[in-house]
């Protein structure tokens, strides 16, 4: 028993690494026959009696009732509910993508992101604003992307789930201002925009904009603010006070124009303390929150 529970151990770290790498880095450091070979044995060790709780980032399966009841029990035992969620499965398969079939892929996973998301109680969405990633975008990735983000949209709107586009790091979707043009075109109350605040500011710089401009152009369609650090040109990996993001101005200008909900993301790096950069950017965040609105 215990070295089934040392393999499941084991498992879990490989398979993390490995979304790690593919979805962060975006970089391959095993097939994905591979990937799934490992997966399937991990599974077939929790079939055979053993439960081991694994967070497995990006690539995952649906999960049973009685694993939904262990999570919301689980939420309520420590007082954390999730509100939202960010899905990141849309770089693999964006839903402008010339191959039918990753489309349709990218199409299957949005529909189970808004069924877990109903099941946890999870109000938010996070949407990567990709029309395609690793293709080549044309006028057909982006015909096909607002297609199946009508069809997105309506799956959402049937559950009550809002969702919201990431401002990202490339140029189809990099501000509110390019998030607004396809939230107008679907023009529902259930889509919205969810600004990077890291990202929009590399934004601005490039187009020599401001962001509290930029963020006023999304006015009553901002569902939560992603607040990230970077530096000109990079986006990733970056610690909270050692960029060029303006948390005071972002916090500032967002709560004026209503939002209530924010995330922070903050970057753990191999060999770092988890537990101390935790409370170092909660600290930091809690500051600005103070220093910007009070709260």
């Amino acid at each position: 028993m215990d070295e089934k529970l040392k393999r499941m151990k084991e498992l879990t770290g490989i398979l993390n690494e490995a979304a790690k790498a593919y979805y962060q880095e975006s970089r391959e450091i095993m097939s994905n026959f591979e990937y799934d070979r490992l997966y399937d044995e991990l599974t077939a060790l929790e079939n055979a009696g053993m439960l081991w709780q694994r967070m497995l980032q990006g690539k995952t399966q649906g999960l049973t009732d009685g694993e939904i009841d262990e999570v919301c029990a689980a939420m309520r035992a420590v007082g954390v509910p999730f509100r939202s969620i960010c899905l990141s499965g849309h770089r693999k398969y964006p839903l402008g993508c010339p191959d039918m079939e990753k489309q349709k892929r990218g199409m299957e996973i949005m529909q189970k992101a808004v069924r877990l998301a109903a099941r946890l109680g999870i109000r938010t969405i996070q949407l990567a604003g990709y029309d395609v990633y690793y293709e080549e975008g044309s006028e057909q990735t982006r015909a096909d992307f607002l297609k199946n983000l009508r069809l997105a949209t309506e799956m959402a709107a049937v559950e009550g789930i809002q969702m919201g586009f990431e401002t990202m790091e490339t140029p189809f979707m990099d501000n509110v201002k390019k998030a607004m043009e396809y939230v107008t075109a679907v023009d529902s109350p259930y889509l919205g925009v969810y600004p990077d605040s890291g990202n929009i500011t590399n934004a601005a710089l490039l187009y020599n904009d401001d962001v509290a401009v930029d963020l006023e152009r999304g006015k009553g369609h901002i569902v939560a603010v992603h607040l990230k650090e970077t530096v000109p040109g990079k986006y990733r990996e970056i610690p909270y006070g050692t960029g060029h993001v303006d948390f005071d101005k972002i916090i500032r200008t967002s709560w004026e124009l209503g939002v209530r909900r924010y995330v922070a993301e903050f970057w753990y790096l191999e060999g770092m303390d988890w537990q101390a950069e935790l409370k170092k950017a909660n600290d930091f965040m809690r500051k600005h929150f103070q220093e910007s609105v009070g709260a």
